[in-house]
């Protein structure tokens, strides 16, 4: 029986047991074997050399973040792609005509952003049908991803697109759960949770611990409304969180009513590739979804410099990483820095340390030993 089969025989099972008290420790372990189940379809196929997505699909990282383009076959992602970077990717009125990742390159504030057009997915991706596999892995790696909707069709195939990469180990516009799980070597199973548990009860948590042979561990809970699912990620360690982008495309084939309601849509931005609208709103929205910090550098005694400025990530913006981001030679010779802007409380500036962390758009000025 193949992996995919043994899914498919788990949630049938799952799908015609009621749900109540004298189930929940049942359900607890279906969940958690559906879960060691599924990784096995993250897991690379043996054999593979290392695991990496394929040939046509490793691609050399480029700029500061990348972005990656989902969607199903003939949405319009190749022409999205070849318009916002200048790359061509091969477009086309028939399905399937980008069959390996093509990568571009955008500047957007003065960041150079990659993006990768990858070629469509077919419902069954995650478990391997069609190139499915290597396109999610793929998508794994992106900072963002878009993913791209016929407007005519968006919420079906959103639900369809968000179950494969759901199921391949992404989770989308979500934070990792709070919630804490440590292995010790003998004392038992104790819980603490700062937050009622509401969607989650003993026996299910009992039945997940029991499935992985966790017999010793301390848990702690700290979310709200955490569900067995939010404790199964953390088990299982390999779950990579990833905002995304609704792309509604082709616009112009529908009314300025039906537009007001795709507008209603969370996180989403409707589209034209092809007559080019709406794309500024999409650029804007895909660099608050990246959360980029820049920093533009101030020589001693003259104008700043606004025309390259240093972009940081948000999860490293130190005055450290600033520094290792230009040459790690300028951190061993670090003496202080000069900051302004909101990083710093005062206005003419205030000297920090390589632990300072920096804000969008910062003044900095290093001073050397």
């Amino acid at each position: 029986m193949t992996t995919a089969q043994k899914i498919a025989e788990v949630e049938h099972e799952m799908s015609i047991t009621q749900k109540n008290k004298a189930t929940s420790y049942h359900l607890g372990q279906l969940k958690a074997k559906l879960a060691k189940l599924k990784r096995e379809l993250i897991a690379p196929p043996s054999g593979s050399g290392g695991g990496g997505p394929g040939a046509g699909f490793d691609v050399a990282r480029t700029g500061v973040a990348s972005v990656g383009f989902i969607g199903f076959p003939s949405v319009g992602k190749s022409t999205l792609m070849s318009k916002l970077t200048g790359t061509h990717s091969e477009a086309a009125s028939y399905e399937f005509t980008t069959l390996t990742t093509v990568p571009g390159t955008m500047t957007v504030h003065g960041a150079r952003i990659q993006v990768l057009d990858l070629p469509g997915i077919i419902e069954g991706a995650k478990d391997g049908k069609g190139r499915g596999r290597q396109v999610i892995a793929v998508a794994r790696t992106c900072n963002l991803i878009f993913i791209v909707l016929d407007v005519l069709k968006p919420l079906g195939d959103l639900k369809i697109i968000q179950a494969e990469l759901e199921g391949f180990g992404i989770r989308l516009n979500k934070k990792p759960p709070q919630i804490t799980v440590k292995k010790k070597e003998r004392g038992g199973i104790s819980l603490t949770n700062t937050v009622p548990l509401t969607h989650i009860d003993q026996d299910e948590i009992k039945a997940v611990l029991a499935e992985y042979k966790l017999n010793s561990c301390d848990i702690a809970i700290r979310q709200p409304e955490a569900t067995l699912e939010d404790l199964i990620d953390v088990i299982e360690g390999n779950r990579v969180y990833v905002p995304a982008l609704y792309v509604l495309n082709k616009i112009d084939a529908i009314s300025i009513e039906e537009l007001d309601l795709l507008y209603k849509i969370p996180m989403s931005c409707p589209i034209s590739s092809t007559q080019w609208l709406n794309i500024d709103e999409l650029i804007e929205m895909a660099w608050d979804a990246l959360d980029l910090v820049r920093v533009y550098t101030k020589p001693r005694g003259k104008m700043p410099d606004y025309s390259t400025p240093v972009v940081l990530k948000r999860s490293k913006c130190t005055v450290e990483d600033f520094c290792n981001a230009i040459h790690k030679e300028i951190a061993k010779n670090f003496k202080s820095a000069l900051v302004f802007g909101t990083s710093v409380k005062h206005s003419r500036g205030q000297k920090v340390g390589l632990d300072h962390v920096l804000e969008d758009e910062d003044l900095i000025t290093i001073f050397k030993r």
